[in-house]
């Protein structure tokens, strides 16, 4: 036998003792969370280098790191009071679902590479956290910090950052220049907190040429928020007290793609409001609008039940059929609204992609509700939608009433 096969040998039978150490190793029985690791958002800018670092990798005590992803670790879950040590090479970060109350800088020292950092479900107070300890983490570009105690948006924040979940917090203060120096951020989150109109008279979005994705739900505004950019995609409005919006409002946003604004005190829209040549989805359920406004041909699902619409202007909402630029709504929600009557059938030639109307019960008066004759409309499948169904089964109608929580959210309720 050659050198050069017995040096072959000893490679594979030291690459076997090596790797098959961990062949047996059952993970449930020291990691039993059933939360698995988020989808990772790389910086398209920004190269991340994996740094060399000897086998098994350093963890902190507390703390558990898989030899499958050994740049992450993982700390949520255990009753955490303080920030572990965290080593250079770590990437992931998870510590959600703790008792951590303050964010010092002397964990993150030494580190470097952090690209997502999972602080959401604790305690964390805006004071609490040390100046510019996020700062300094130039890779970083995702933040969770929802779930938590903050009273003030917590700046200053790297530039590299892409997304950012603050919601669920106590926020109502947005310092000046809390938002500069992030041309980066895509997504942001401030859902259920105490922001108002005067927080927002200061434009704090106006710069954020990338924004494309903007979540104020269950705040205090009764307008509608100024200047957003016109990168914006995804607007989350709901559960406020906006009444008003101005007619040529969203000329400025293009490509905005879903629209929700229930929960609100709306009445009146001008009848071009949303004619939008981008919008999929518009939900503005729960208002107190008393007539419908014009569909933009690329609008598929519409959301307009709880309201005070008595018929269902057809023309309104089509005022012109054109044959090489089809409708395509598929579903409309009407429910809970005072109508006696279906939609009128020159609705199935404005909009020949309709699949389901659903009407529910309906408010006749204050202390009588009933339904229509037809409480869902459903349209017969074609022959080919028919087989397509049959290929994807995914895809068969099989609406109920009880559905209809779901259909609320054909985009993600956080649009996550």
């Amino acid at each position: 036998m050659g050198i050069r096969s017995q040096l072959a040998i000893v490679h594979l039978l030291w690459a076997t003792l090596v790797f098959g150490q961990y062949e047996d190793y059952d993970f449930e029985d020291d990691y039993e969370e059933s939360d698995h690791q988020q989808p990772y958002y790389f910086h398209p800018n920004t190269q991340a280098e994996v740094p060399p670092f000897p086998f098994p990798v350093e963890c902190a005590r507390e703390c558990f790191c898989p030899p499958a992803f050994q740049l992450s670790m993982y700390c949520d879950h255990r009753k955490v009071k303080t920030m572990p040590n965290i080593p250079s090479h770590v990437q992931q970060l998870y510590l959600q679902n703790n008792d951590i109350e303050a964010v010092p800088a002397g964990p993150f020292a030494n580190v470097s590479f952090l690209r997502e950092i999972n602080l959401s479900h604790n305690k964390i107070k805006f004071h609490m956290i040390d100046q510019g300890v996020f700062a300094k983490l130039s890779n970083l570009v995702q933040l969770h910090l929802q779930h938590n105690e903050l009273e003030e948006f917590p700046y200053p924040l790297p530039s590299s950052l892409e997304r950012l979940f603050l919601g669920f917090n106590r926020i109502s203060r947005l310092s000046g220049n809390a938002l500069e120096g992030l041309p980066n951020i895509t997504m942001l989150d401030l859902c259920n907190n105490f922001l108002d109109d005067s927080v927002l008279k200061g434009r704090p979005f106006s710069n954020m040429k990338n924004l494309m994705q903007l979540n104020l739900c269950n705040n205090k505004l009764q307008t509608m928020p100024p200047d957003l950019p016109q990168s914006l995609m995804y607007l989350s409005l709901e559960n406020n007290s906006i009444s008003y919006i101005a007619e040529n409002y969203f000329k400025r946003l293009p490509k905005l793609i879903a629209l929700r604004m229930s929960h609100n005190n709306l009445q009146n829209i001008a009848p071009n409001t949303f004619n939008l040549p981008n919008l999929l989805e518009l939900n503005l359920g729960h208002n107190k609008l008393k007539q419908v406004f014009y569909i933009p041909r690329s609008l598929q699902h519409l959301y307009i039940e709880d309201n005070d619409i008595e018929t269902i202007n057809v023309t309104l909402m089509c005022p012109s059929i054109d044959p090489m630029n089809i409708n395509q709504l598929t579903y409309i929600r009407v429910d809970q609204n005072k109508l006696t009557i279906p939609i009128s059938t020159y609705a199935f030639f404005c909009f020949p992609h309709i699949r389901t109307i659903y009407y529910g019960e309906q408010h006749i008066n204050v202390n009588k509700s009933t339904r229509l004759r037809t409480p869902v409309f459903r349209r017969f499948l074609t022959p080919e939608e028919y087989h397509e169904a049959e290929d994807y089964p995914e895809t068969h109608d099989r609406e109920t009433e009880e559905d209809h929580e779901a259909e609320d959210n054909f985009f993600h309720p956080y649009f996550q």
